[in-house]
């Protein structure tokens, strides 16, 4: 958990400032919910493992009695906890508020939430999620709007070039499903396969037998099974088939490449007609291939996805696409999200189909470009100690008055240096001095720069 000094606050409100304003062009309406949620909501096994990092809240009045009555229960301890995603507290809000929402709900959401992770580079016990969510619409049209409101925002931010990998956890299940794993061997198997990219076809062919031996002694015990042989070795010849090296851009024949013989029709023609809606709505930089028609104008032949068989994602709620928001400049991605149809039922008591896009705001705001200070002028007033509160007042709602948009007083030091370049890291972009005897408005204003 973090502080953070005025430039620092300053640069990650321009940054959410243009999240919020893309966001909201796109349709989407901010709401906002508690930190806190009912214990039993959070560790629902909806959660995966955020679950194990969540904050719980001690529950009010319990003695150290009670305390010891209660330490092997930790419900009993706790009928609190921190969020540790906005995901959960969303699918609550909308069953506790339907009747009062639209039929498709465009939903924004932007705060802090608490994960007790292992402090290391990049990872953060209170962190910020920026997430955007559909609820209402089983369409592919719901993905194409995240994934392009998702898009639009970090061009706007200076990071053009963004790409997003999709796949989709029904495919998935066919897929593993094709192979000979069963149904619960899967959760294990995709938490090696989702380690493809940093250990190759070899080292997941050999993790998942490494998995078989270790859980056969258990296979009396009435426990999980680990992977079977032969669906192992069917899935390691899939991993190492030949392929050749055309360049497909993402649609129908990308998509079928990348499965095994015999994909779903529906699966593919939801993941295609996705690709469709989202080339409809990114303009290209290309030149204008129809007459008179602005080369502003012009869609993009390719869409900015690309179909990956193996993308995982650990949350154990989704339900059906799911994407990742990666751009060329990191090796880590950015965002992502997917379908979790449902989640909303365990409130409601209905189904609810439902999608979501978080964007990783604290990877982004460490990318964006240091901006130049805002254009509205900012002015250190520098003072005498000899100057009444009263005068120092008047020439300061004089500026404001003159359209200065900030105005801060100062003490006159004696290393004047180190006061302005104070200033100037803090966002100010003049200065002006007053001594005793001047009049209000009379103030000249310096450039800091």
């Amino acid at each position: 958990m973090r502080d953070f000094l005025p430039a620092d606050k300053a640069r990650r409100e321009r940054v959410l400032a243009v999240i919020r304003e893309r966001y909201r062009a796109h349709g989407f309406d901010e709401i906002e919910t508690p930190v806190v949620e009912e214990h039993g909501r959070l560790h629902a096994g909806i959660g995966g493992d955020n679950e194990k990092l969540s904050y719980s809240i001690l529950r009010r009045g319990l003695d150290a009695d009670g305390i010891r009555a209660a330490a092997d229960d930790p419900a009993a301890l706790s009928d609190l906890g921190l969020r540790y995603d906005l995901t959960v507290p969303l699918a609550r809000f909308y069953a506790t508020n339907r009747g009062q929402l639209p039929t498709v709900f465009r939903a924004i959401q932007i705060g802090p939430v608490w994960r007790a992770e292992r402090p290391q580079k990049g990872r953060y016990r209170q962190f910020v999620q920026c997430d955007i969510d559909i609820m209402g619409d089983d369409s592919a049209r719901a993905e194409a709007e995240l994934i392009v409101a998702s898009l639009d925002t970090i061009d706007a931010l200076g990071l053009e070039g963004g790409m997003v990998r999709v796949n989709d956890r029904r495919a998935l299940d066919w897929m593993l499903d094709s192979f000979g794993f069963t149904e619960d061997e899967r959760p294990g198997v995709l938490i090696t396969i989702d380690k493809l990219d940093k250990i190759g076809p070899d080292g997941v062919a050999a993790e998942l037998r490494e998995r078989a031996l270790r859980q056969a002694p258990r296979q009396a015990q009435d426990r999980p099974q680990g992977p079977n042989s032969g669906a192992v070795d069917a899935f390691e010849a899939f991993l190492k088939r030949p392929q050749t090296r055309e360049y497909n851009p993402y649609g129908e024949r990308q998509i079928r490449k990348a499965l095994p013989e015999g994909a779903p029709d529906e699966i593919v023609a939801h993941l295609v007609s996705l690709g469709e809606a989202v080339v409809a709505a990114r303009p290209s930089a290309g030149p204008s291939t129809g007459s008179g028609q602005a080369a502003g104008n012009q869609l993009e032949a390719d869409p900015p996805l690309v179909y990956d068989p193996f993308l995982v994602r650990g949350m154990g709620y989704y339900t059906g696409t799911i994407f990742e928001l990666a751009h060329p400049s990191v090796g880590y991605s950015l965002g992502g999200g997917g379908r979790y149809d449902g989640m909303i039922g365990r409130f409601l008591g209905q189904q609810v189909p439902a999608v979501g896009f978080s964007i990783g705001f604290e990877r982004i705001v460490d990318l964006v470009a240091e901006q130049e200070a805002d254009q509205a002028q900012a002015v250190v007033l520098v003072h005498d100690a000899d100057v009444p509160v009263a005068v120092l007042l008047a020439h300061k709602s004089a500026l404001l008055r003159d359209g200065v948009a900030r105005v801060r007083l100062e003490r006159r030091a004696k290393n004047m240096k180190a006061l302005l370049e104070r200033s100037a890291a803090d966002g100010y972009t003049g200065f002006a001095s007053v001594r005793s005897g001047d009049e209000p408005g009379t103030a000249e204003v310096k450039p800091l720069a």
